[in-house]
Order: C-alpha cells, then sequence, then structure tokens
C-alpha cells in the first residue's frame, strides 16, 4: 500500500469524529448553523473529497492491482464510501425522500433517470459507476458493485466497469449486479438473480 492509501484507510473514522464533534456542537449550542455541520459532517465533507479525489485520482475502468507501489485510485474512492456501507441508515433516511437519493448518487458522478424507486434496504458499493434510465424499480436489498476483486499471483486483482441498467427495468428483492452488467430495456429480474461481471441481460 502507499502512503496515500494507508492515510484513507482513517478517513472513516475521521468523519465519525466530526460528526460527533458537530453532534456536540448542537447539543450545545442548538442553532441553524449547528444543524447544518451535522449535515455537512455526514454528507458533504465525504462528497466534496470525494470528488476532490476523482478530479486529482479518477478512477478508471479496468483491471489493476491493489498491492505494490502504485496508487489505486478505487482503494482511495472506496475508503471515501465506505461509510455508507459499514452505516446503511444514513441513505437510507435519504431514500425515504423521493427523489433525493437519485439527486444524492448524481452529485457522486453517477447518471440517473427519471421517476427511479429505490427500496430502503439496498447497497452500492460504487456511487459514481453507474447508469440507471428512466423508471427503474429498485427491489429491498439489491446490491450493485462495479467492482470485484480475487487472488492473483501473490497479489489482488481488482476489476472495474460501470453497471448499466436501462429504462422501465424491475430488479427483483436479493438481485445482485457485478461490475460491467448491461440490462436492457423493459426488463423483469427475478427475486435473488444474480449476473456475473460483463453479463449482458437483455428482455
Amino acid at each position: 500500500m502507499t502512503f496515500l492509501s494507508i492515510i484513507l484507510l482513517f478517513f472513516p473514522m475521521l468523519v465519525l469524529m466530526l460528526t460527533g464533534a458537530a453532534i456536540f456542537y448542537l447539543a450545545h449550542s442548538p442553532s441553524i448553523f449547528s444543524i447544518l455541520a451535522v449535515l455537512l459532517s455526514i454528507y458533504g465533507f465525504p462528497l466534496l473529497v470525494y470528488r476532490l479525489h476523482q478530479w486529482v485520482f479518477p478512477v478508471r475502468e479496468g483491471i489493476s492491482y491493489l498491492q505494490g507501489k502504485e496508487y489505486s485510485s478505487w482503494w482511495g474512492s472506496h475508503q471515501i464510501q465506505v461509510i455508507y456501507i459499514a452505516i446503511p441508515v444514513l441513505e437510507a433516511v435519504l431514500r425515504l425522500i423521493p427523489g433525493a437519493f437519485s439527486f444524492w448518487l448524481r452529485l457522486w458522478g453517477a447518471k440517473v433517470g427519471r421517476n427511479v424507486y429505490w427500496t430502503p434496504g439496498l447497497e452500492i458499493a460504487d456511487r459514481g459507476l453507474i447508469e440507471i434510465g428512466d423508471r427503474v424499480i429498485v427491489g429491498h436489498r439489491v446490491g450493485i458493485s462495479a467492482h470485484i476483486i480475487k487472488p492473483r499471483k501473490q497479489n489482488l486483482m481488482l476489476y472495474v466497469k460501470k453497471v448499466k441498467i436501462g429504462n422501465d427495468v424491475f430488479l427483483g428483492a436479493g438481485c445482485l449486479l457485478a461490475p460491467g452488467v448491461v440490462i436492457a430495456d423493459d426488463t423483469f429480474l427475478a427475486m435473488a438473480t444474480t449476473l456475473y461481471p460483463n453479463h449482458t441481460h437483455l428482455r
């Protein structure tokens, strides 16, 4: 791991510390400013750091390796986002507000169409690496990951590719989508369907 990789390991802890400090400030001095401080520490700070990281170290699709002297931009971006995977309630709240979660994903660089319905129980590993069309329904406990890691030649091989979902798609509960998956328009995926890397699913 590079020095920057090690530093970013502590990023989730930094977010927790900033949020704790903001909550302490809110408890002792309730105001619009202290409320904003809490929201910015939870949502604004990680997003800002991610956008800056993407500008300097953009995540690229394809194969790379995690162990070595070269910095993995995906690793850094993952550490910035991991707080929302570890504490899913932070994004589940956004999914209760119509349109809020789609807007949130767009801020991370995703392409999200109109009238997308998200159930509260959902896991997205790579927020900036998904493209979703209009009128998509995402069922309970759906998992979308634009990366996969596997051991290879005493190293860890990383494969990254966008997940693309067309218009009028229904993803049943428990579906899992791997990197490079493409789902055509007007597709219905039954409950617990698993689509493996680079699978193109036609209607």
